[in-house]
Formats: structure tokens, sequence, C-alpha cells
């Protein structure tokens, strides 16, 4: 299972090198998804010289998995907004990503980058009279923000609908054909970029920071943590402030022409619709069934369900790509951007997009870099990482929290009651093997695979997600393969 995005650029892939040596830098960047290298691009003209460190291989995780589309249409979220905070904040947050979204065209136009890039226009729609209250309200919020919002009750997509709410001149794109070509404009101007390279720690020094690998080191000046959640826990602790969740996502072929649009319902569960060229075509793209990570829930419907819902539209649907992805979410659902930790200068992170990370990549590194050169950036303030307010969602808090606290292995005093003997094919438990707990995942040919399923990040016990056969943690979000192989942060370590 590989993204559509991931799969269909494997050819445009250059090999970048292994840090090797230890090296001195003004900007390590760590992470090679679109924060990263758009800060990267946004660097490359200045006089400092920069590094992109990467664990994988460029834009392999949440930006080369997103719906990829470019928006500040964040699901029904401006009333939201005006209401928990204030109308000038709602207008900043509008207008960073508009303007974000812009930037994106506008590199796009001047490095003639061939992404499948279309601007189109974007609808959040109801099934229910309830919704459609909710709708209406969105309408009013979101003008008098002064933006030409419309409300509708037909769109092009054969959705039923009581109404909808439509953004007009958003905007699509292949996300990896766009990092990539980015990637080939930053290296032509000196900036290193190292994949497979894990970095372990971050340490301050008399001159900035020790960024340390398996082998390696880099001083830097600056550092941004461009990782998707941070690698780092102390003293920002950002694991106390959010959550991931997953999502789940399919590319089908549905044997006819596709409208223009992308979609999005305003309930729970939500599922959202793009269309995307594909060998002459256009393929449909449909993403949803989230939960949060490492939810002790069935999930082995989840690309049936999506599979469902492309044949409710197009009955003779066939699935090309399935793939999943996990996004961060801040407690209070506005972005961290800015300085890590106020007793942490030049260190820098972007986190908690809701699952709206392309247009907050560019908002990011646009706040991130012009911090670097000294630029004033009017909406630095907006998305500050280290802000104290109260939490405003505290019944998600308290939920944290407690699914925190009982995960926790110190706080399992139970032993499982389950045997080698209770695990099927293509089944993984947790269970008392030879006096010990144990994670393990039999496999279609009977082959088990043991892990101690324990999560390297902060000691929660992992559960099992049956459809992509990996380990979960349910405190922080990190994932394992079944060979206990880490595959998406905060945890660094193998287990």
């Amino acid at each position: 299972m590989c993204s559509y995005w991931i799969e269909t650029t494997k050819n445009l892939e250059k090999e970048y090198k292994h840090l090797s040596d230890d090296i001195d830098v003004d900007v390590c960047i760590i992470g090679a998804g679109l924060v990263g290298i758009t800060s990267a691009y946004y660097l490359s003209d200045s006089k400092l010289k920069v590094a992109i460190v990467e664990r994988d291989s460029v834009c392999s995780h949440v930006s080369g998995k997103s719906t990829a589309k470019i928006t500040s249409q964040h699901n029904l979220f401006y009333d939201y907004l005006i209401n928990s905070y204030s109308h000038d904040f709602a207008k900043k947050y509008l207008d960073a990503n508009e303007e974000a979204a812009q930037r994106i065209k506008d590199i796009i136009d001047k490095e003639k980058i061939d992404c499948d890039f279309s601007v189109q226009d974007s609808y959040v729609y109801a099934y229910s009279s309830e919704e459609l209250f909710d709708i209406e309200k969105e309408v009013s919020a979101v003008k008098s923000l002064d933006f030409p919002c419309e409300f509708v009750k037909e769109m092009p997509m054969p959705i039923k609908t009581l109404g909808a709410i439509k953004f007009p001149n958003q905007a699509q794109f292949n996300p990896r054909k766009y990092a990539l070509a980015l990637c080939d404009i930053v290296t032509k101007k000196g900036i290193e970029i190292y994949t497979n390279t894990v970095v372990t720690d971050v340490e301050s020094s008399d001159s900035g920071y020790i960024v340390s690998t398996a082998n390696n080191s880099i001083k830097a000046k600056y550092v941004i943590l461009a990782t998707h959640y941070p690698i780092i826990n102390f003293p920002g602790f950002y694991f106390l402030k959010m959550y991931q969740s997953m999502s789940y996502a399919i590319a089908v072929d549905t044997k006819c022409d596709l409208p223009e649009g992308m979609y999005i319902n305003s309930s729970i569960p939500t599922y959202s619709f793009r269309t995307t060229p594909y060998k002459g075509k256009k393929l449909l793209i449909v993403v949803g069934a989230d939960h949060k990570t490492g939810e002790k829930i069935d999930l082995e419907n989840a690309y049936k369900i999506l599979e469902k819902k492309a044949k409710e539209l197009y009955p003779q649907s066939e699935v090309l790509y399935k793939w999943c992805t996990e996004d961060c979410i801040s407690l209070d659902k506005i972005p961290y951007i800015g300085d890590f930790s106020s007793i942490m200068p030049n260190l820098y992170v972007a986190t908690g997009f809701k699952k709206w990370g392309i247009t907050f990549s560019n908002v990011a590194s646009k706040i991130i870099t012009d911090k670097i050169l000294g630029n004033k950036n009017k909406y630095e303030n907006t998305f500050e990482a280290t802000r104290l307010e109260p939490i405003k969602n505290r019944d998600e808090l308290g939920n944290m929290v407690k699914e925190s606290i009982y995960s926790l292995v110190i706080n399992k005093l139970k032993d499982s009651p389950d045997t080698l003997d209770d695990v099927g094919m293509d089944e993984g438990k947790i269970i008392e093997y030879e006096n010990e707990k144990v994670g393990v995942y039999r496999d279609t040919n009977g082959k088990c695979y043991f892990i101690k399923p324990v999560c390297a990040h902060l000691g929660c016990e992992l559960s099992f997600n049956n459809v992509e056969k990996t380990w979960d943690c349910p405190c922080h979000g990190s994932r394992y393969d079944i060979n206990g192989n880490v595959l998406s942060e905060p945890a660094i370590h193998n287990i």
C-alpha cells in the first residue's frame, strides 16, 4: 500500500547521500517534508549555509501522503475562531493561509514546476438540517472577514446535499512533484540534503546547537524541527498539547469523466474528495475513516468504507492506490509555529496543522525563515508556539491525559490472558510469552514477529493496527512496523 503521490514520482527521485562526516552549518533543518524543503527554498538566496537531514527519503511521510489541497477552507472553522478567539484573530488565520496559497502558486509559476497544479473551487457541504444551520453560520462568519465565499445548493460532483459553502479560487497539486522540484532548485544553490540520516538528539552549545545522528554531529546556529511531530520532549512539552489522528485514502478509477472541485462534508465521520490527472484522465481521491492513532478499534474495513463511498457516487469505481497518513492536532486547534521554547533561542518548530498542512507548511516556513533572516512577519504572534493561553478544549485535554495514564506500561499490572496459540493468521496481539509480555504478529504464512510492546518515546503500551499491520502508540502517535522499526515520530529509536 503506497501513496499515489509517492508511487507515481519514484522515477523523479534523485539519490541524496547519507551524512557520513561531522559538519558545521548556519541552519540545520530536520525533516525533508514540505516545511523543511520550503524553508530551505526561502533561505536559498541568503548567505547562510543550510543543510537538510531526513531519516528516510524526500517527502516520504505526511507531506507525501496528504490530500494535497491548497486551501484556506479548513472545513467549518471561521465561526469557531471568531467566537473562541476574536474577529481579528480569524481574519489573520484566513489571510495567512490565503497568502500562503498565493506564494505556493507564485513559486510554481516562477520556477516553472510541473506538479499538476490547478485552481479549484472548494466546498464544505451539509447532509442534515442541523449541519445546514452550521453551514449558514459559517457563510456569515467568512463574509464578515471580507472573503468572497458563497452559499450554494448544488455542487458539480453528484453528492446529495442541502447546501454548501464554496470558497472560490483554491487549488490542488501533486505535493511530491512540487517537493522534488524544490529540492533540485535548492541543491543547485548549494544547500545539502542528507537522507537516510536519523537525528537522535538536539543539544544546546556555546555557539548554538549540536544535532546528533547515529555516527556524526552537526553544529548549527539555527535549527528547524520540521519533523511533523517534535522529536524533542523538553522543555517544549508538545506531547502534552497535541495528539495524532490517522486517516485513510484511496485513489480510484471511476471509469467516467469527473467534475472539477474539492469537497468535504461538515459532519463526523468526515470524507474528503478531490481529483488528480492520471494517464489522460482523472482519478478520484477519497480520504476519511479518521481515528485517534493507537485507538483500540477494529480498522479492518477502513479502506472498504472509502471504496463504498466512491461507489455510491460512481458505481464502476476501481481502487488503484490506497494509503494512510497521520496528522498532529493541537488541543486548541491552532498550529504551533515559531520558537520551540522561550529558553532555547534559535530552535524552531512547526506542528499541529490539524489536517491542513499544505498551506500551513508555507505559512510556517515563511514565519520561521523570516525570524532567522531578521524580517518581521505579521502572523508570527497568531501561531506562536510558546503561547500560554488556557487550553480551550478542556474535555479533549482530559481525555488525552486519561488515555496517556491508562496506556503507561507501569500501570499495566495484569498479565495478558492471551498466549501465542491465541494469535491467528495475519493478526497481532499483546500476549504472555515465556513469562514476558510481548507483542506478536503472525503473518499469512504462520511466521511470528515479536516486539517489546512499549513505545520508545515515553513508555506507553502499543496497540496493533490490523489494517496497516503496525504497532501504534495511543499516547502520542508513534508507529512501528512488525519488526519494531520506527515509522512515525515522536519516537526516534526502534524497539
